[in-house]
Parts: C-alpha cells; sequence; structure tokens
C-alpha cells in the first residue's frame, strides 16, 4: 500500500496495527489492555489525591511524586484512544496531523518523566548528604521552576519532529506496525533521505536521557558515599530505605527503554509480536508499576490510602 501526500495535510492518513493475526482476538485481548489502563488511571489519581488533601505530604519528595504521576497519567491517556479505538471499533485509520499530535505527546511526556526521575535523585541527594539544607534548598518555588523547566526542555526538544517529519512524502506502505505513532516508525516511511531526523533523534535522547541518566547515577554514587560514612547500621538502612521506591522507578523507566532500543538494533529476527510487546511494556509498565511501588514501599502513602479506604468503608457502613 503507498500513500500519495497531498498538499492538504487533512487528507494523508497513516493505519495503525493491533496484534496482526489476532484480530478476531482483539476483543478478548482489550481486556486486559482496559485492566492496565483502568489501574493506571485509578493508580495515580490515588496518589495525586492523597498528596493534595493531606497536608503532611506538601514536602518536596511527595510533589515530585505528584509530577511523576501526573506524567505517567498523561503517558497513558496519550495511548489509550488509539489502543482501544483497535481492539474496540477496529479504527485503525489516524489522520496525519492527529498521528503527530500523538507523537509530540508521547515523547515528550517520556522525557518528561526522565527529567522528573532526576528531579527525585537531586531530593534524595539533598535530603541524605545535606539534610540541614534540605527545606531552604528545595523551596516550593525551586520545586516549580524544576518542574516546568522539565516541560519546557522536553516540549521545545520534540516540537521540531512533526515538523521535520511534515517535509517528507510518504510514497510507502503507511501501515505503522503500533496501535499508536512514534517518530522512528513514521520517519521510516518516508521516501527521501531521513538522515536529519537520525541525527535530531539521537542528539534530543543525547541531551535528555543520556544526560539524566548520568546525573542520577552520579547522585547515587554521592549518595552511597555518605551513607558508607555513618556509623550507625540501622541509621544506613534507614537513609538507603529512602530510595527504594525512587531506584525502582528509574529501573522501571530505565530497563524497558534500554530493551526497546536493543529489541530494535539487534532483535530484527525476532517475531513481531515480542516488538509489540517491548513497545507495550515501554509505555504502559511504569505508569503501572510506579503508584503500586509507591504505595507499598513509601510508608506515609501507604498509611495514607489506608486511611481513605477505612473512610470509605465507615461511610458506606453509616449508610
Amino acid at each position: 500500500m503507498t500513500i500519495s501526500y497531498n498538499s492538504s495535510l487533512q487528507k494523508a492518513t497513516f493505519f495503525l496495527t493491533g496484534f496482526q493475526g489476532l484480530e478476531d482476538l482483539h476483543g478478548w485481548i482489550s481486556i486486559p489492555f482496559c485492566f492496565i489502563y483502568l489501574t493506571v488511571i485509578v493508580g495515580n489519581l490515588t496518589i495525586l489525591h492523597v498528596i493534595r488533601t493531606d497536608v503532611t505530604l506538601h514536602e518536596p519528595m511527595y510533589y515530585f511524586l505528584a509530577m511523576l504521576a501526573l506524567t505517567d497519567l498523561g503517558l497513558c491517556l496519550s495511548t489509550l484512544p488509539t489502543v482501544l479505538g483497535i481492539f474496540w471499533f477496529d479504527a485503525r485509520e489516524i489522520g496525519i496531523p492527529a498521528c503527530f499530535t500523538q507523537l509530540f505527546f508521547i515523547h515528550t511526556l517520556s522525557l518528561v518523566e526522565s527529567s522528573v526521575l532526576l528531579s527525585m535523585s537531586i531530593d534524595r541527594y539533598v535530603a541524605i548528604c545535606n539534610p540541614l539544607r534540605y527545606s531552604t534548598v528545595l523551596t516550593p518555588t525551586r520545586i516549580v521552576k524544576m518542574g516546568l523547566s522539565s516541560m519546557l526542555r522536553s516540549a521545545l526538544l520534540i516540537l521540531p519532529l512533526p515538523f521535520l517529519l511534515k517535509r517528507f512524502q510518504y510514497c510507502r506502505s503507511h501501515v505503522l506496525a503500533h496501535a499508536y505513532c512514534l517518530h522512528l516508525e513514521i520517519m521510516k516511511l518516508a521516501c527521501s533521505s531521513i538522515i536529519v531526523n537520525h541525527i535530531y533523534g539521537l542528539f534530543v535522547v543525547a541531551c535528555t536521557v543520556g544526560l539524566d541518566s548520568l546525573f542520577i547515577f552520579l547522585s547515587y554514587a554521592l549518595i552511597l558515599r555518605t551513607v558508607l560514612s555513618i556509623a550507625s547500621r540501622q541509621e544506613r538502612l534507614r537513609a538507603l530505605n529512602t530510595c527504594v521506591s525512587h531506584i525502582c522507578a528509574v529501573l522501571l523507566f530505565y530497563i524497558p527503554m534500554i530493551g526497546l532500543s536493543l529489541v530494535h538494533r539487534f532483535g530484527e529476527h525476532l517475531p513481531r509480536i515480542v516488538h509489540l510487546l517491548m513497545s507495550y511494556v515501554y509505555l504502559l509498565v511504569p505508569p503501572l508499576m510506579n503508584p503500586i511501588v509507591y504505595s507499598i514501599k513509601t510508608k506515609q502513602i501507604r498509611i495514607r490510602i489506608a486511611k481513605k479506604f477505612e473512610f470509605v468503608k465507615a461511610f458506606r457502613g453509616f449508610r
């Protein structure tokens, strides 16, 4: 199949793909996806509600956690319409403007998540390595600036991508391999040279995820050095325990990303379903697991959520 690219952008379309060859089972396949999306939405909204309504959680660590929950929620909602649209209604066709808009939000929010994880590592570094200055370094104003700078950096770096793709003519197959739009996949459908897109894509990854991961590693190297200098074993464990949730969030973000990159680069011989599953793991597992990890490993969050459920049960019993 080919696409003739008209001057009117709205007339050009791509076709999204679910689980090819399993179209008859899309109704059943949608059940676990619905459960995942529902869990992501409920879990992250619960985290946001608990932090907003409990004044004892109005601290830097929980503000950053709220940023992470908002980012995960946005990332989930950016793929939900097309993924469930394919499974429920076989709605495979997507206009290029809509496709580029989805692409912008998916990539922007992925970079924002990387930035938020870096901010959270800075929070843990200051709390452990310089606790006396914690409240003066991470003031509400500075936290807001960190959040806004993360969003601005990500949006400005991703903004050129739709325009770089817009200049192409797409004369090859216009069937995408996933149920959502990604830059790497769309640019491969172009007829002309994509070297500029390749170079700019690598530049964006190096400036964001590359630098963020480096600074996260350095912050934890400094944290570990400080913790090892503490005489009391109990205090060392207590200090490290405050980092467990964040370390899990970092691993949940970077491991699927590295796995997806390896599959795309070296896994051409692997079945197509492996590529599909890895892409869904990359986009859905962090938003799904982050609220669960923080609810289990962060005592304050766990206690507040339990109190909310107790209140709901008591209210129902009263009625």
